[in-house]
């Protein structure tokens, strides 16, 4: 039986999938770096990367009304100020490189996503910050949603599979009938396996080189296109 036929409803992942066409967050501002000219090697920057990442998981810097843009400038405020190279001009520049891509990314993840739920239910599920649901305004997603589950605010975080049974309930269909779209291996496709889901997996640039395992996902994609 083919996807389309057993597929009744689809879940997303947000952060890598929908705003950055399937590459990882961390590679994306390190490119970002490479583009401006920063005096940092790949190294350090990555110390910077997971410095300002568990900084934002422990302390409640992103607050509900965050737009993308301001969480933007607190990931690069966080980095730069522990690289010791920040100024306010670089800031903006990154910022407003990462921002300009983020907008291509989500209007062009917007054109598909529409096209999908005039023949599928469509929810996300995401691991974020406690304010998706500006950022999904902000870049004119916040219409396509019958629901979102944010780890934030339900209090279970990937690679748990509890969230995507989570998603699955607000579907309101069996695992089996669901597919769950997601960038990474470990916090999207296994565990919505574990919760019964089919899985595609939107292949792009990884925070690693470590092999992955392509038979996990039950389909391998690199333009969310190729769901239509």
């Amino acid at each position: 039986m083919s996807e389309d036929t057993m597929t009744k409803g689809y879940i997303f992942d947000y952060g890598g999938t929908l705003d950055t066409g399937g590459n990882h967050w961390g590679k994306v501002i390190w490119h970002a770096y490479q583009y401006l000219g920063v005096p940092v090697g790949e190294a350090h920057y990555r110390e910077a990367y997971v410095h300002g990442e568990r900084t934002l998981a422990r302390h409640p810097i992103v607050q509900p009304g965050f737009t993308f843009r301001q969480t933007l400038e607190a990931k690069v405020a966080l980095q730069l100020q522990y690289l010791g190279i920040g100024t306010t001009a670089l800031a903006t520049a990154l910022v407003d490189t990462l921002y300009a891509q983020t907008q291509a990314h989500t209007a062009h993840s917007r054109e598909v996503l529409v096209q999908l739920k005039a023949c599928y239910p469509l929810v996300l599920v995401s691991n974020f910050y406690g304010n998706i649901h500006t950022v999904l305004r902000e870049f004119g997603l916040d219409d396509l949603f019958r629901s979102v589950v944010e780890s934030a605010v339900v209090g279970v975080r990937k690679p748990d599979p509890r969230i995507f049974t989570l998603g699955v309930e607000a579907l309101a269909l069996k695992p089996g009938e669901v597919t769950v779209v997601g960038d990474s291996i470990d916090k999207d496709i296994l565990p919505a396996g574990q919760a019964g889901c089919r899985t595609v997996w939107m292949e792009g640039e990884q925070w690693t080189d470590s092999p992955v395992c392509r038979t996990l996902p039950d389909r391998i994609i690199t333009d969310l296109t190729q769901l239509i």
